[in-house]
C-alpha cells in the first residue's frame, strides 16, 4: 500500500565547508497538495530544493521518493523550476520547448499542451527574450511540466511579478493538483502561501522549525517570527 506521501526527507544535511545551510530537516510532503516552504532569504529552501532535484549531493541523511529511496531515476517523475527560468531568448515559446521534447524523447504534441496549461498559445513569433517576466516563469513552468512530473517544484515562482502576474501564477499554481501534480512552492512571502498552500513548513537557519496543514483562520505572522527567533538563538 502506498504511503500518503510523495515525497519526504529524514535528517537531510547540507554543509558548505563548515556552514550548516540544511541541518538535519525532515518535511513530510502529502500526495496531491500545495506545500508552501516559507523562510527569509537565506534561509536554506533552495539548498533543500537542490538536493531533491539533483542539482546538488546532500552531506547527510535519507530522501524518499514514491516509497523508496531516491536516485536519480526519479527526476523522470519530478519537474522543477529553481531561481531564473532556463530560457533561450532567442528562441521562441514552441522552440524553447521543441528543445526540451528532442532532449526528453517526448512528441511534439506536448508542447501545445503545455502552452495551454500556462495559457502561452498566442505567443508567435515573438522570442522569450521579449517576454514580460510572468510570460518567462510561465514558460518556465512549462518546460518543468513537459515530462508529465508527479511532483513539480517552484522556488519564490512570483519573484519580480507585477500583481497580475502574481494572481495569474497563483489560479495556476492552485490547478495543479487537480491534475495530479503535487507540488512544493517556496517562498519568503507569508502572504502567498496563506493563498495557496495546504501545508506549510517554515525554515530558518538551515533548521525546520514548523510543518503542520494551514488552517483557514490561522495568523502566520507570529508563528513565522517566532520560528525564525528560535532558529536564531540555536545558530547564535
Amino acid at each position: 500500500m502506498m504511503s500518503a506521501y510523495i515525497l519526504q526527507t529524514k535528517n537531510l544535511s547540507k554543509t558548505f565547508k563548515n556552514h550548516h545551510a540544511v541541518n538535519e530537516v525532515s518535511i513530510a510532503i502529502s500526495r496531491n497538495s500545495i506545500y508552501g516552504l516559507l523562510g527569509p532569504n537565506g534561509a536554506g529552501k533552495s539548498t533543500l530544493l537542490k538536493m531533491i532535484t539533483g542539482m546538488l549531493h546532500p552531506s547527510s541523511g535519507e530522501i524518499i521518493f514514491e516509497d523508496h529511496l531516491w536516485s536519480r531515476n526519479d527526476l523522470v517523475d519530478i519537474g522543477a523550476l529553481i531561481e531564473s527560468a532556463p530560457l533561450y531568448e532567442n528562441l521562441t515559446a514552441i522552440e524553447n520547448l521543441k528543445v526540451r521534447t528532442l532532449l526528453l524523447g517526448l512528441p511534439d504534441t506536448r508542447i501545445d499542451e503545455v502552452l495551454q496549461t500556462v495559457d502561452l498559445t498566442n505567443t508567435g513569433k515573438k522570442c522569450a527574450g521579449q517576454f514580460s517576466m510572468g510570460m518567462k516563469q510561465r514558460l518556465g513552468i512549462a518546460i518543468a511540466l513537459l515530462n508529465h512530473p508527479k511532483l513539480l517544484i517552484l522556488d519564490e515562482p512570483t519573484n519580480g511579478l507585477d500583481p497580475i502576474g502574481i494572481q495569474d501564477l497563483r489560479a495556476l499554481i492552485r490547478s495543479f493538483p487537480e491534475q495530479g501534480i503535487t507540488v512544493i512552492l517556496s517562498s519568503h512571502l507569508l502572504s502567498e502561501v496563506e493563498m495557496i498552500a495546504d501545508h506549510i513548513g517554515i525554515i530558518s537557519n538551515g533548521i525546520l522549525g514548523y510543518q503542520a496543514l494551514i488552517h483557514p483562520d490561522q495568523d502566520l505572522e507570529p508563528l513565522f517570527m517566532e520560528v525564525v527567533a528560535k532558529s536564531q538563538k540555536v545558530g547564535a
